[in-house]
């Protein structure tokens, strides 16, 4: 069965989305956090993403492309690429990435089909899309991904009214002050 993880830049204080202002500096600013994460979720075989999200990634499928990038963003170009992608959206007509289609409501049921019959792990990504999934027990692990700026509000990592046992499974420090936190849900 493969897992479904949970993973997201984050402020100090705990938020996805700052509600002014960004989160500070993040993978994208160094390239040795770039290469961690790349090679974390290289064996990623499905993406869930709401609409606003698929709509920032959606960079990634053209971003090889560009010229005199770095080896770890093409990398992390062709990982993307490789993956499938549901996007859950009421709005989007539409989608311009290959290996992608829409889905037009979140049901618990059918991601537990598809964890169940998949060989390859699945992310949820973004804030609002991963409240329903955490709510629903279907989330097996947490990567939080912390800068070291405090943004005082905005869209928190974990949804309010939620509990979770989790076990800290690893945590590594980057010289640019970003700290990695793998916790695995406790069942």
């Amino acid at each position: 069965m493969a897992k479904l993880i949970y993973s997201m830049i984050t402020s100090l204080d705990g938020y996805a989305k700052a509600a002014e202002g960004d989160l500070g500096s993040g993978a994208g600013d160094d390239p040795e956090v770039h290469t961690y994460v790349n090679d974390l979720f290289r064996p990623v075989g499905t993406y869930l993403y709401g609409r606003r999200m698929y709509e920032t990634m959606l960079y990634w499928e053209t971003a090889h492309a560009l010229p005199d990038q770095p080896p770890h963003i093409v990398q992390y170009a062709r990982d993307w690429q490789a993956a499938e992608k549901i996007v859950y959206s009421t709005t989007l007509e539409s989608v311009s990435s290959e290996r992608t289609r829409i889905e037009r409501t979140f049901d618990p049921d059918v991601v537990r089909k598809l964890k169940a019959e998949s060989d390859a792990d699945l992310t949820v990504d973004g804030p609002n899309l991963a409240a329903q999934a955490i709510a629903a027990d279907l989330v097996d692990e947490y990567h939080l991904f912390m800068t070291s700026t405090v943004v005082g509000g905005g869209t928190r990592f974990f949804p309010d009214g939620v509990r979770l046992d989790l076990e800290l499974v690893e945590e590594r420090a980057f010289d640019s002050g970003l700290i990695h936190a793998h916790y695995r849900t406790r069942r």
